[in-house]
């Protein structure tokens, strides 16, 4: 049987819609790039983008910034943090989360994670009473939210503020309530590969007057504060205005303007994201010596990726089941290597930890873990000609 070959690329997003371009080009001819380049009383971009996402999300407030990762940062010195904090966090994440934690001067505590890649609670209730930590960063890691019920009400019982990273869940849900509306503060990204794409960029919400004062100060907004479109009133910042250090991270009009012509389709984009999922599932959940975990019905999540573990495997098999499957044009990622790869790294490589714990449970949760981006781009037959690869690459290894 000669192989099976995938050709489309799996880092390839679609267009930017024709009404952003216009008015990115309107921009350029204007020269006001700049969020507080305004004049009168009109919103900029920016704070048009903070308007209609706080209404979309449903909270009182938003912040649009420089990414995602910045977010998360101001974020956590918004709700109190002090340096030499100790914050909980996910094992399982990317970088950006521990390096947001690291750069607002806290000390990340990795709390262990389930076989369905949520945070293990038992464990989160250890390290919460075992640290001096107030703040959970709860990463909704590739997308998959925990019984958010079961995790709210153990962080109630801790006196835990929660901050969402809600970098992959962007559109997703618990039991209907919208992710990003469990914590204090929810964090969002407009990096390339997630929901909405302009490149860089953040998006933060809460429903916290003091907390979004601190966030709109901390973003560098001098005293431009009231020129937001999600913000508090102004006698709120005159509590806070002189204490809240400048730490510029502002979204500038070009990336809000992108933003604004995504948000309307976001909610169908999420359902295309699903069609391409479910059919990328169907195919892989039939192959043999490969898992997907099950996920909860009241979770409504945004499949713009799949992970799945090659329990037929070796773990020493791993990295050539994943050059034959690039050999045929489908691309993986492996989140059990021990050495970081572009995006994904372990967090035992996250050196600035100190101490480095040593968490069993995610270890063997993520060993044999593989992830699969599921672009736009791709159509319904990618997605089954991508199933047919796999399953043709694990039938070489698996000796059929």
């Amino acid at each position: 049987m000669s192989k099976l070959k995938f050709m489309k690329p799996f880092t390839q997003q679609e267009p930017i819609p024709e009404q952003a371009k216009k008015k990115v080009m309107e921009l350029l001819d204007s020269g006001r790039l700049h969020r507080y380049n305004t004049v009168g009383s009109e919103l900029s971009d920016a704070a048009l983008l903070e308007q209609d996402f706080a209404q979309y999300q449903g909270r009182k407030y938003c912040l649009a910034c420089t990414s995602g990762g910045y977010g998360l940062h101001i974020a956590l010195r918004a709700m109190g943090l002090q340096a030499g904090d100790e914050v909980l966090t996910n094992a399982y994440t990317l970088a950006p989360v521990p390096g947001a934690i690291h750069a607002a001067g806290g000390k990340p505590v990795l709390v262990e994670i389930d076989n369905n890649y949520h945070l293990d609670l038992t464990d989160l209730e250890a390290k919460a009473k075992g640290s001096n930590a107030k703040i959970l960063l709860l990463s909704l890691m590739r997308g998959h939210i925990p019984n958010m019920d079961q995790l709210m009400a153990l962080c109630n019982k801790l006196g835990l503020q929660v901050l969402e990273d809600c970098a992959h869940t962007m559109g997703g849900a618990w039991s209907g309530v919208k992710s990003g509306n469990f914590g204090q503060v929810a964090a969002f990204s407009l990096q390339t590969y997630k929901h909405m794409n302009t490149g860089e960029g953040g998006l933060v919400v809460t429903d916290d007057a003091e907390v979004a004062a601190r966030l709109i100060m901390h973003s560098g907004s001098y005293m431009f504060y009231e020129r937001h479109g999600a913000a508090p009133a102004p006698e709120v910042f005159e509590k806070i205005r002189l204490t809240s250090a400048n730490m510029s991270g502002r979204m500038d009009n070009i990336r809000a303007v992108i933003g604004l012509a995504q948000l309307p389709g976001l909610d169908k984009n999420c359902e295309r994201w699903n069609q391409r999922y479910n059919i990328l599932h169907s195919s892989i959940a039939l192959i043999s010596g490969l898992d997907i975990p099950a996920r909860d019905k009241r979770e409504s999540f945004v499949g713009s990726s799949l992970q799945f573990r090659a329990t037929g495997l070796d773990v020493e098999q791993i990295p050539d089941f994943i050059a034959a499957c690039v050999a045929q044009g489908v691309e993986l990622k492996w989140f059990g290597a021990a050495q970081p790869n572009a995006f994904t790294s372990r967090y035992d490589s996250w050196h600035y930890i100190e101490p480095m714990p040593h968490l069993p449970n995610t270890l063997k949760a993520l060993e044999k873990t593989l992830d699969l981006r599921v672009p736009l781009t791709f159509n319904d037959e990618d997605c089954y000609l991508i199933g047919a690869v796999i399953e043709q690459v694990m039938a070489q290894f698996m000796g059929r």
